[in-house]
């Protein structure tokens, strides 16, 4: 069942804040153990071991593979169509399709086309430009950047219930709890 979409002032979820890394993971790991599958951890610094633990895979890598296969499709289709179909021109007896000559053309346009997909790709799956999220709204979410460790519950995951989330997090001891809303 779908969860009707939420309204200014509605629950977003619940934010806990931890002293260190280990701490995160523990919270992570409990609330996995949970059944809560949509959650969102905060870092001053990368952690490998929270996008693990979180579940979290990136499509970005077959999207990048694509988009440099791409590029070189277009790159050599680009050099052959101009020299062996619309304008060919017998150059030193070199046949029409001469694809040694291709290469550099369709090198360049593999990475052109490469770093692209991954600049574009990478700004849509982060979902970004994203001006504000209602965590921002939290006081201690200050700290995110500095010397804190975050993790949201949030409402779209499918088995989110504000009092067991409440109580979970309780249960952690966590540095703050705060309940963040939909702006």
């Amino acid at each position: 069942m779908k969860k009707p979409k939420p309204q200014s002032g509605d629950s977003f979820g619940y934010l806990a804040e931890f002293p260190d890394q280990h701490k995160l993971l523990d919270a992570i790991h409990t609330c996995r153990d949970a059944g809560y599958r949509k959650m969102e951890a905060y870092t001053p610094l990368p952690v490998h071991e929270v996008w693990e633990a979180l579940g979290h895979t990136s499509p970005l890598a077959k999207l990048v593979l694509g988009g440099g296969i791409t590029g070189a499709l277009v790159g050599f289709g680009m050099q052959y169509y101009a020299s062996a179909v619309h304008y060919p021109i017998n150059i030193g007896g070199r046949p029409f399709n001469s694809w040694p000559s291709f290469i550099v053309i369709t090198f360049e346009m593999t990475i052109l086309f490469a770093a692209l997909t991954a600049v574009f790709g990478m700004l849509a799956l982060n979902g970004l430009p994203r001006p504000h999220h209602p965590v921002f709204d939290v006081p201690e979410f200050d700290n995110a950047s500095r010397d804190r460790f975050f993790l949201l519950v949030p409402w779209y995951d499918p088995i989110y219930d504000r009092g067991h989330v409440e109580q979970l997090f309780d249960a952690m001891h966590p540095l703050s709890l705060n309940e963040v809303f939909h702006p």
